[in-house]
This record gives C-alpha cells, sequence and structure tokens, in this order.
C-alpha cells in the first residue's frame, strides 16, 4: 500500500519550496527524470480493466525500469475521514524488454509522459518521499527530447509513503504532519482533488529566498 497527496506549485516558486524541503529533511535533492508510459488491458485479458505504468529512470548511467501497478483507494467512513489517499500498489523492477512483453500480452500503450524534476527520501516517522516534477508530453510516441510541458509555468508536487494494512494509520499522520509545514507554499490534497495555488505562496517563497539566500 502507500499514502499519496498532490499538489501543484508555479515554477518561478519552486526554488523557494527546494530550499524550505532541504531544511525540513536534512537530505540533498535526486534529480529525476522518469520516462512513463501508461498501458491499458484489452477485453480478452479479463473481465476487470487493469492499467500498468512502466517507468524508465534516465537518470541512472544504464536507464532502469520498473513496472507499477496502483489500485483504487481505500474506501469506508475512516477513509473519507483522513486528507491522505491509502491504496494498493505493487511495484517491482523489470527489464528493458518489458515494453515488447506487455504488447505480447494485449497490453495497448494509452499514453506517455516525461517528468523532470527533483525528489527528496527521507525518514520522518515514515519513510516519506517528494518529488517536484514538470509533466511533459510527448509530440511523437516515445520522442522524449521533444518532450513539452503539459502545464507551462506549473509544476507537481507529490508526497508519497509505503504502508501496510496493519500501519497505514500511523503512515497517514506522519504524512498530515510534514504537509503542514508546506502549507505557506501549496495545499496537497488527495489525487483528482483539485485545491490550486495558493494566494500567500508569493509572500512565502520570497521570504524563504531571503533567509536562503536564493542559493540552492
Amino acid at each position: 500500500m502507500e499514502c499519496v497527496v498532490q499538489g501543484i506549485i508555479e515554477t518561478q516558486h519552486v526554488e523557494a519550496l527546494e530550499i524550505l524541503l532541504q531544511g525540513l529533511c536534512g537530505v540533498h535533492k535526486q534529480s529525476l527524470r522518469i520516462h512513463e508510459l501508461c498501458l491499458k488491458s484489452v477485453p480478452n485479458l479479463g473481465l476487470v480493466a487493469s492499467d500498468i505504468r512502466l517507468l524508465c529512470d534516465l537518470e541512472q548511467p544504464e536507464p532502469a525500469w520498473t513496472v507499477r501497478h496502483v489500485g483504487g483507494p481505500m474506501r469506508g467512513a475512516g477513509a473519507e475521514q483522513i486528507s491522505v489517499l491509502v491504496r494498493p500498489m505493487q511495484e517491482s523492477k523489470i527489464s528493458k524488454n518489458a515494453l515488447r512483453l506487455f504488447y505480447s500480452l494485449g497490453y495497448k500503450l494509452d499514453h506517455e509522459q516525461l517528468r523532470v524534476g527533483f525528489a527528496f527520501h527521507f525518514q520522518r516517522g515514515a519513510h516519506i518521499t517528494v518529488t517536484v516534477s514538470s509533466i511533459n508530453k510527448m509530440l511523437k510516441p516515445h520522442a522524449i527530447d521533444d518532450a513539452v510541458p503539459v502545464t507551462p509555468g506549473i509544476q507537481l508536487v507529490e508526497v508519497t509513503a509505503p504502508a501496510s494494512s496493519e500501519n497505514y494509520n500511523e503512515v497517514v499522520a506522519s504524512v498530515s504532519s510534514f504537509c503542514e509545514y508546506l502549507a505557506p507554499l501549496l495545499h496537497l490534497s488527495k489525487p483528482g482533488v483539485s485545491t490550486g495555488v495558493v494566494p500567500t505562496a508569493a509572500a512565502a517563497a520570497a521570504s524563504l529566498m531571503s533567509d536562503g539566500g536564493g542559493t540552492k
């Protein structure tokens, strides 16, 4: 399982967010450049449609592939009362021939995108990952060098943490607590719940840039 929240931030405030994250996490950021392909199953593969994502980490000396399957969100009265989305997720390393394999199984390419930005990985009550990235679309299949931003001037911020059925309440609490520190710059909510940019972001960013000296 994983716990996840998302939000958006204007590109002009990303450096201020990086300064804030650096201070909160106490670790160095890692560059992020991931080619993501979304595949959908066809009817002959079962009654229930299945979506999987193939992720190619282009920051590695040799591109590394991962397959990820994300299930539906946890439901019920308890799930509605928390501000973090909890959902099943399976992930595994795979070979570079994976795309050919899934095509042979009957999956079809639905869309692909290139995520470019940075990530922080740290321990704060849970193993939390914060990614800040620009989402880019391909003008031609697999043409990552020609990718263009989907929403120019806006970047996606995602906070995730692995969890289990036994400890997800504690992980949700840790993620929620951490997100409060980012509130002056952005709103974080369950994926699919649009909250827009924060009106106070400009003032908060200016303060952070002043305190941080404008350095990374």
